[in-house]
């Protein structure tokens, strides 16, 4: 569902201008911002330069909008936006996603950042929304700030911090196919100078898919302290325990989509589920001086990923199905994935008068270690080896998989370093220059325990960015901006090396503005990579597809078209394809230069109402409707003819206040039941989407 309540520009480049340092945010649909949010805790990479004034464009998800579409995880808030892609998850089991066209490697969940941490590389699961306060999809180049990042740009997910007033919740939600939801939020005052919050959910339930069942249990306690007038503490600690079924999926026989029935399951149910247990922590320290601000921090994550799982074979001289058309044959693959993160960084924000001119500086500097121990077990079946092989159309269970061989025994650390520094300067009232740059080192070393070799690798690379803003008024601005980046790629070749970093560069100009009854943004963007990795399946290791590009324009639209109802109209074209002629390893088929990317949809859209009924019919309720529409898509990258097709989802939410305290709400997603396809990575293994479902929910605020 498509509910996004986007800032109003003007009147938040005058709240972040005022309040300089706690992050602000907007909780109401309306142009003029009726209530306003402050969470007490800084946000990095900001400094003091209102958005409005910013070569960037910034897409909000408020809390409201959260919890009006109902979503329970990152992967869900996807949908609330065309810019954001969905990828192939690995079975479900972590957020893969492109913003702009551009995904990273296809074998590590997909970066992101928390409060400004880099997140997302460990193996922690699907992100739960419980203790997300907002989130920022930060479109365009990051890495001259955050350091390792995609081109299209970065989502910046901005955790609930601890309030010196008591409120709370407690929700509680049923839905389709046995889905069981309670999520709790509370937060209080310890004392006159130490505040805290715990919030948490726990999840169990079922899915469309047959033999499918999953169930979650995630808690946040967090701290905040306010030692001076200038000087605070905040403390964050996730723990996440998760538990579900490993699902690759249907198969689209002979290239028809719709073949099976979107429930057929092909793994095997006696499979044990996937195990995930994660825990995280984030301690900020937060200083004024004077107009200064200093910021430091450190974020620490330790992640387990156990999974057992009865994947369809790829390859073709492998696969039984491409001779007789009913039998799949399966691999069999036990995976035990550990991961720890480390990162910590200093920062430094403020403004000062230099020739002039004023200058707004933000110069920081930041250190991380990242280990990842990878142990995998495979079996993989021959032509004459049917063993495992089951009957598409009539599924029989309960085989017992063949002894698979070592396929991964290895140990991979990585160190990087970075320095950054930002200068906007106010060149006049109207014209604003943004200059900046990053300086990165990176050390990798990987050993390989099957044949004991050892790979490591020493790169460091300079990552600029330069800007210019024109301000023509408050209500109109016009922006553009340049950046180069980086993002290390990690494991190694066939031949055991270390892969060079993926290297960016991204260009965008776009126009911001606001009316009395519209609110927007229009930008036109263009972005390549390079050493952009894919999966090769016959080596069993990843390999550098080569140059890509993404070329596109945005269009987001937010208004109220009355006094009770409110509108967001939103539309991505892209164009994302190979900018070089290459070869694709996992059949060893030529892709010529022009060959669109795996699962980006040229054309995507957004678009929702929201009307209060409180004038119409005297009832303290809300009701809304979204439709989001999705282009098709090429699902399998050496098939040129293999395409997702287009679809249309038409969601619908009514939330009526029984009194100040209680709410309840209820959700229906697909309405018009149509059937679609979510993501692929071939036409083997390609993710159908959820027909209609339902939700009610009942909440309790205090």
């Amino acid at each position: 569902m498509t509910i996004i309540n986007r800032y109003h520009l003007s009147a938040l480049s005058v709240a972040i201008s005022t309040l300089l340092t706690p992050t602000v945010y907007a909780t109401t649909a309306s142009p003029n911002i009726e209530k306003i949010s402050v969470s007490g805790v800084r946000q990095a990479f900001r400094g003091d330069i209102p958005l409005n004034e910013q070569p960037q464009s910034v897409e909000f998800i408020s809390t409201e909008s959260l919890d009006d579409a109902g979503v329970n995880t990152l992967t869900d808030i996807f949908d609330l936006t065309p810019s954001i892609a969905e990828q192939n998850d690995f079975g479900g089991l972590w957020e893969s996603f492109a913003i702009r066209g551009l995904v990273g490697d296809e074998s590590i969940p997909s970066g992101f950042l928390i409060n400004g941490y880099s997140s997302g590389r460990s193996f922690s699961g699907t992100r739960d929304t419980s203790n997300i306060d907002y989130v920022e999809v930060m479109k365009g180049p990051g890495s001259a700030l955050y350091g390792r990042s995609e081109p299209g740009g970065t989502i910046n997910i901005i955790t609930k911090k601890p309030q010196f007033a008591q409120q709370g919740y407690v929700k509680v939600t049923g839905g389709s196919w046995q889905n069981y939801r309670a999520e709790a939020d509370y937060t209080n005052a310890l004392s006159e100078h130490v505040a805290f919050r715990i919030n948490g959910a726990v999840e169990d339930g079922e899915s469309f898919r047959d033999y499918h069942e999953s169930s979650k249990r995630v808690v946040t306690p967090s701290i905040l302290w306010l030692i001076s007038d200038t000087s605070k503490l905040n403390y964050e600690l996730e723990y996440v325990d998760q538990s579900t079924t490993f699902d690759r999926g249907i198969v689209a026989i002979d290239g028809k989509i719709d073949s099976l029935p979107i429930e057929t399951f092909l793994g095997e149910p006696s499979d044990k589920p996937t195990e995930v247990d994660a825990i995280s922590h984030q301690l900020t320290f937060e200083h004024q001086i004077g107009q200064w601000s200093l910021l430091n921090g450190f974020s620490y994550s330790d992640s387990k990923f156990l999974s057992e799982s009865s994947d369809a074979e790829l390859a073709p001289s492998r696969q039984v199905y491409f001779k007789d058309g009913e039998t799949l044959s399966r691999q069999h693959n036990q995976r035990d994935f550990q991961t720890a993160y480390l990162s910590a960084r200093t920062e430094l924000s403020g403004s000062v008068e230099l020739a002039g001119f004023t200058h707004h500086l933000l110069i920081g500097a930041d250190a991380s270690k990242f280990d990842f121990d990878k142990l995998w077990y495979r079996y993989r079946p021959t032509l004459e080896d049917t063993r495992y092989a089951i009957n598409m159309y009539n599924p029989v269970y309960g085989k017992t998989a063949p002894e698979g061989s070592l396929l991964y025994n290895s140990t991979e650390v990585q160190h990087s370093y970075g320095v950054y520094i930002q200068d906007q300067i106010d060149v006049s009232e109207q014209w604003k220059v943004q200059v900046g740059g990053r300086f990165d080192w990176f050390d990798q070393q990987i050993d390989n325990h099957i044949n004991l070799k050892q790979s490591k690798s020493d790169q460091s690379t300079f990552s600029p960015r330069v800007g210019l803003v024109y301000a023509h008024s408050d209500n109109l601005q016009y922006y553009t901006s340049y950046s180069e980046g980086f993002r290390p790629n990690s494991g190694y070749d066939s031949n055991g090396d270390a892969f060079e970093p993926e290297e960016t560069a991204s260009f965008e100009a776009g126009i911001k503005f606001n009316t009395d009854s519209v609110s927007g943004s229009f930008t036109v963007f263009s972005a390549e990579k390079s050493n952009m990795l894919t999966t090769d399946l016959q080596a069993g290791v990843s390999t550098a597809l080569g140059e890509v590009t993404s070329d596109g324009v945005e269009l987001d639209l937010h208004g109220d078209m009355t006094d009770s109802m409110s509108f967001d109209f939103a539309y991505t074209y892209t164009d994302a394809k190979t900018a070089n002629d290459t070869v694709n390893p996992d059949w060893w088929v030529k892709l010529p230069k022009g060959s669109p990317l795996l699962n980006i949809p040229k054309h995507s859209a957004n678009a929702q109402i929201k009307r209060d009924l409180n004038d119409l019919v005297d009832l303290n309720a809300t009701v809304g409707l979204a439709v989001q529409y999705v282009g098709e898509r090429l699902g399998e990258t050496i098939d040129p003819t293999y395409y997702l097709p287009s679809y249309t989802l038409v969601n619908m939410f009514a939330k009526y206040h029984v009194n100040n305290d209680v709410s309840i709400q209820f959700n229906v997603n697909n309405l018009l039941d149509k059937k679609y396809y979510a993501n692929s990575y071939s036409a083997i293994w390609t993710q159908p989407g959820e027909p209609i479902n339902y939700k009610l929910s009942l909440k309790y605020t205090f």
